[in-house]
């Protein structure tokens, strides 16, 4: 009976029980694509990860939520550098193939920081963004919001995986935004057939630039879900400053999880050669293992 290894560890987080859950299976060879995404399931966290050999990095990583597989995520690719720099003794600098491509991460100590596979390859990727296609006032509605909360147009970025960004035009319409799921079927899709909206808003505090952010998606059954931490959102909201005409370099401390009692502490740099480089701290809480039958 096949006996597999996996860790549970907080990404994002600042404090024991802060942050964004991530299982981490250490080594994933044998198991077939439905055992990853019964193993998934089982666990029910926003995305379980598997470790496997690469010929071109230090590991290939398989990302699995509850319902289907990811090309790339921001949590789990953190969390699983901190796994396999145990795993392969590599040090503080781990590359990772996923299915979006080889994402180089680095660690300061239990902070790590990934660089956006987008960004990473600009001649491939010229743009990050394209239009909403859908009026501000439906957008706003389907938040539970009004137009004038809306900072600008919304838009779609993609920076590894592509996510509606809704910026709005103060900390409280973030936390005001309520979507209903009755209004589900009509949210526009993702080109991974993904139904996603994250929204932010700058925060005055004096010289360091602060984010307050919310991450809102479709649940299996037409529930409406919210991220404590989103790497790939926050990714994709430096690739929306790019695109803007926001100034570079940028230091920005994104904060989020706070309507799920999960708060969370991202850190999105956006460099002057318009690379984009999310951190955050990763704390392991527990390791266990699982027998498949």
């Amino acid at each position: 009976m096949p006996r597999y290894q996996y860790r549970i560890l907080n990404v994002f987080a600042e404090t024991t029980f802060g942050g964004n859950p991530l299982c981490v299976f250490e080594d994933a060879r044998g198991m077939s694509d439905d055992t990853m995404q019964a193993l998934a399931r089982q666990f029910n966290l926003s995305e379980t990860t598997f470790v496997l050999p690469s010929e071109i990095a230090d590991a290939r990583v398989r990302i699995f939520t509850p319902g289907f597989e990811m090309r790339f995520a921001g949590h789990p690719t953190l969390g699983s550098a901190h796994v396999v720099r145990e795993l392969r003794k590599t040090g503080d600098s781990v590359k990772l193939e996923f299915k979006a491509g080889v994402v180089a991460a680095s660690a300061d100590g239990n902070v790590w920081t990934f660089t956006a596979p987008a960004s990473a390859n600009q001649a491939a990727t010229p743009s990050f963004t394209r239009s909403s296609g859908l009026p501000n006032a439906f957008i706003a509605g389907m938040l539970g919001l009004k137009e004038d909360d809306l900072l600008s147009d919304p838009l779609w970025v993609d920076t590894g995986s592509d996510q509606l960004l809704v910026p709005l035009n103060s900390a409280d319409a973030v936390r005001r935004a309520a979507p209903a799921s009755d209004q589900l079927g009509h949210w526009p899709v993702s080109s991974l057939g993904r139904k996603t909206v994250y929204v932010f808003a700058f925060v005055n505090d004096g010289e360091e630039q602060r984010v307050l952010a919310r991450y809102f998606f479709a649940m299996q059954g037409g529930a409406i879900g919210e991220d404590p931490g989103t790497g790939s959102a926050c990714a994709n909201l430096g690739g929306w400053l790019l695109e803007t005409g926001r100034a570079i370099p940028a230091h920005i401390q994104v904060s989020q999880g706070e309507a799920v009692a999960r708060p969370c502490r991202l850190l999105l740099t956006v460099t002057e050669n318009r690379e984009i480089q999310v951190g955050g701290r990763v704390i392991e809480l527990g390791r266990g293992s699982v027998d498949i039958e």
